[in-house]
């Protein structure tokens, strides 16, 4: 059986040495990890066919689970980027000079240990050791049991690395795929500083739920793009396709497409690339009224909508104005990413202001809602919430501050 608490214990001791190794050493660090992961592509890609094999290829999360050479490349890629970015930790946030002379600096310093808990992701797996060791902070990854030998062929290039620098690998763990090991993970309140959950609504839910550590929510993308009645319909037509299309697997895609009911007659143009693409379409009655029989194109139920579909499927609602298309959001949003296409001014300013979500786009694809497009280098999640951090979370968002104050022999009477 294993100890849990030990292996937490010396995650935790180990943590505290991080932040001190040095933003050049960190450097060489992910630069020598980025051109292992090429090197051993091959053995990455071979282990990652063994989670491929137990897994449907219809399964949305099957793109997400897959490594390519390409993918690989990127996530290298993504890697440099972060070792080249400046470092996060002791930058002073404030300053003041007290009437008492006391001089009170607030500095940002690492959050500690983040438990990660995440399913057939293994880019995660980089992306989040190379934000942890960039920000100082300790990791304990919970990955799903379908990407199980993707994380275990990954997290021994991290070790090869992390050995050669004479890092303490204990620092970095990646726990067992099984229950026993998310219980623990999301009971050790006193090892654990926070633990961040990247996933489905369903995990999410279950770490909310059953944490006692406390938890930043990285939250399902349910995601709309509402096309106003004074729209450049050929803009709308692309950003469309490429929100459903680029890659319909991931958190930032589109899921329901609001459009005014003015447009009607030009929607079977608007979708005509989604339908090449053989996106299916869930329409309600007078957008499914509007288009031509097709056996890609059905009538949407109630279920249809604040669906987080990961796949080539998109829901059509029609909506009479822009005031309609707010409350459809609002009420079906998981507060990700929501665009508009107009041409209006003031229609685009009202979307951008009164809608509630992390990221909110005018005239563009919801696909660069990523931390890597944001230029924070990658992210370790989006977070839907609004305490800490909200949106790509990268470098910055995995530290917290404390104050450091100096003094004379000041006392308080």
């Amino acid at each position: 059986m294993i100890d849990f608490t030990s292996l937490f214990q010396a995650a935790k001791k180990s943590s505290r040495k991080l932040a001190f190794i040095g933003d050049e050493q960190v450097q060489k660090i992910l630069f020598e990890l980025a051109d292992l992961m090429i090197s051993q592509g091959d053995f990455l890609i071979r282990e990652n066919k063994r989670d491929l094999e137990r897994m449907d290829k219809a399964n949305p999360m099957y793109d997400r689970l897959l490594l390519t050479q390409e993918r690989i490349e990127g996530i290298a890629q993504e890697m440099r980027q972060v070792a080249k970015l400046p470092s996060p930790l002791f930058l002073p946030l404030e300053e003041k000079v007290l009437p008492n002379g006391l001089f009170l600096e607030k500095i940002t310093v690492p959050l500690g240990v983040i438990g990660i808990i995440y399913e057939a992701r293994p880019n995660v797996t980089f992306d989040v050791f190379s934000l942890a060791l960039k920000s100082g902070n300790g990791l304990i990854l919970k990955g799903g049991s379908d990407a199980d030998f993707s994380n275990r062929a990954i997290i021994s290039l991290i070790y090869q690395i992390l050995q050669k620098f004479e890092i303490p690998t204990d620092a970095y763990l990646l726990l067992p795929a099984d229950r026993t090991a998310t219980k623990a993970l999301l009971e050790a309140v006193d090892e654990v500083d926070v633990i961040i959950p990247r996933g489905s609504q369903g995990l999410i839910n279950y770490v909310r739920q059953h944490a006692k550590v406390p938890v930043i929510e990285t939250g399902a993308g349910i995601v709309h793009t509402f096309v106003d009645e004074e729209a450049d319909l050929e803009k709308a037509k692309a950003i469309i396709h490429n929100s459903k299309t680029r890659r319909p697997s991931v958190c930032n895609s589109l899921d329901c497409l609001l459009i005014h009911e003015k447009l009607l007659p030009n929607l079977g143009e608007l979708i005509r690339p989604l339908l090449e693409s053989k996106v299916k379409i869930y329409a309600d009655e007078k957008a499914f009224a509007s288009l031509p029989k097709n056996e890609l194109i059905q009538e949407a139920s109630e279920e249809h909508f604040g669906t987080e579909f990961l796949s080539l499927q998109l829901a059509i609602k029609t909506v009479r104005n822009l005031d309609e298309a707010l409350e459809h959001i609002a009420t079906y949003s998981s507060r990700h990413s929501e665009a508009i296409v107009s041409e209006n001014q003031e229609n685009l300013s009202r979307f951008l202001l009164e809608v509630d979500a992390a990221a909110v786009y005018a005239n563009s694809s919801t696909a660069f809602t990523d931390g890597a497009q944001f230029g924070l280098g990658a992210e370790i999640g989006i977070s839907t919430q609004k305490l800490h951090a909200r949106g790509p979370m990268a470098l910055k968002e995995l530290t917290s501050y404390k104050w450091v104050v100096r003094g004379n022999g000041q006392i308080r009477t």
